[in-house]
């Protein structure tokens, strides 16, 4: 496939070796405007942004994904398989599963387990195939979380393709097994990743609590909440 794809209309080159991916491309924006130092817009088409700038000199680009793993599966496999872009890290919210894990809580997702059959049709193995982080962004991300003083918690996501879901039958399952909290791109991500050889870490924050619809972020809360997660990510380069 030639530059520039059916999704992505960046010229070769435009984006930075590592990629920050938030789902919503306005939080891109967000991130491009107030974080990164002389930042450029190099994708618009079909409006999911896209940034090149630098943070503290190194050189960053910061890019939506949409939602679910089909969108996630497009664009980080583009970025990935075309653009040569080595490392993606995801920023974004999730519901907790874990009891203790508060509202504004950082999670890192060591593995993610899933829902959906995209890992099943990128993987094609006669098994089940676990997907796993990439260890060198692990080990930077909880290196930065020390130095920034960010409480980080590891351990397994659960990357869902229903954002609304009554079985609780099913999410208890997940608690049982010491299921951190659920979201909806990880797994395609973490695919994708081993599948090119590259590099894939999702970090979010807790915006809500799937036993307790009650407690949950405002709209205001998540903009001002997402800071700490944003700094770790970038603090990860």
């Amino acid at each position: 496939m030639s530059i520039p794809t059916p999704h992505i209309n960046a010229k070769k080159g435009a984006f930075a070796k590592t990629v920050i991916m938030p789902g919503d491309p306005l939080r891109a924006k967000f991130i491009a405007e107030n974080f990164l130092e002389a930042p450029t817009l190099i994708n618009e088409i079909r409006g999911m942004l896209a940034y090149t700038g630098s943070y503290r000199g190194t050189p960053v680009s910061v890019m939506g994904s949409g939602m679910g793993c089909p969108s996630m599966g497009i664009y980080s496999y583009e970025l990935f398989k075309f653009y040569d872009v080595d490392n993606i890290i995801r920023i974004g919210t999730a519901g907790s599963i874990k009891k203790d894990l508060e509202l504004g809580d950082v999670v890192m997702g060591v593995g993610a387990c899933s829902t959906s059959n995209y890992p099943a049709l990128i993987a094609r193995c006669p098994g089940t195939f676990s997907l796993t982080a990439s260890f060198d962004l692990m080990m930077k991300a909880k290196s930065a979380a020390d130095i920034l003083g960010i409480k980080l918690h590891t351990g397994n996501l659960l990357t869902s393709d229903a954002f609304y879901n009554d079985d609780t039958e099913g999410v208890n399952a997940w608690l049982r097994m010491g299921v951190l909290a659920v979201e909806m791109e990880a797994a395609g991500l973490y695919a994708n990743a081993v599948r090119t050889n590259k590099n894939a870490l999702c970090i979010c924050t807790i915006s809500d609590k799937v036993f307790n619809h009650e407690e949950f972020m405002t709209a205001k809360e998540r903009e001002t909440s997402l800071t700490k997660m944003i700094e770790l990510a970038l603090s990860t380069l």
